[in-house]
């Protein structure tokens, strides 16, 4: 997949605007349990800018724009926004929340930003034809490692944040055992994924405001 390039006019910059425009978004687990959040950032961007394409009328529905490869490519996600829609704001409540990615060399400013945004970044360089690596293996590896050996079943959700039909057997396991998965993404995820999950969150409601503001 395609990576988003970094919008950075100087990481300082970009750093305070993650802060300020991430208090903006509601919180989509406030007052809830405590959060384990895995997030598959490429999955989640590049099926933004799609969703993005349709919202304004560049195709008519996700199918065409699949089908035409067409994108919003100005529209990227906000990793502030993001964190905290998925996570919520109360750190105390947080117990890891992790991005998984691939590094072309010219974006390693835009993993320092989702660091500074709250997230723990896990990222895998591309291979020899610019191609994405073990980012769904190192996901269900971290998902699954970190549910039987750390979580509380009965009081932690496990978040996921990624649409691809590749996880339903690790999110199957998960729930089959006890455990609380909820998956949020946009509205053309794998069907299977969510009806294997505790809870679907569709964020094609939610597309403008986790926007990035330039």
């Amino acid at each position: 997949m395609n990576e988003p390039k970094a919008r950075l006019s100087g990481g300082d910059t970009h750093l305070a605007e993650c802060y300020n425009t991430s208090l903006e978004a509601p919180v989509l687990k406030e007052g809830r349990m405590s959060e384990f959040v895995y997030v598959d950032n490429s999955n989640v961007f590049i099926e933004g800018k799609r969703v993005s394409a349709v919202d304004k009328g560049m195709a008519m529905d996700i199918w065409e724009a699949f089908d035409n490869k067409i994108l919003d490519q100005p529209y990227s996600v906000d990793f502030g926004k993001l964190h905290d829609f998925v996570a919520g704001s109360d750190p105390r409540q947080i117990k890891r929340a992790l991005l998984f990615g691939s590094r072309p060399p010219p974006n390693d400013s835009l993993w320092h930003v989702a660091k500074q945004c709250g997230f723990e970044v896990i990222v895998e360089d591309r291979n020899v034809r610019n191609r994405e690596k073990k980012i769904d293996t190192g996901l269900v590896a971290a998902m699954t490692r970190d549910a039987y050996t750390k979580t509380d079943r009965e009081h932690d959700v496990i978040t996921l944040v990624g649409g691809d039909g590749d996880y339903v057997p690790a999110v199957r396991q998960l729930v089959d055992d006890g455990f609380q998965v909820e998956v949020v993404f946009w509205d053309h995820a794998s069907n299977e994924l969510k009806d294997v999950c505790s809870k679907f969150v569709n964020l094609n409601p939610h597309l403008r405001m986790l926007e990035f503001s330039r």
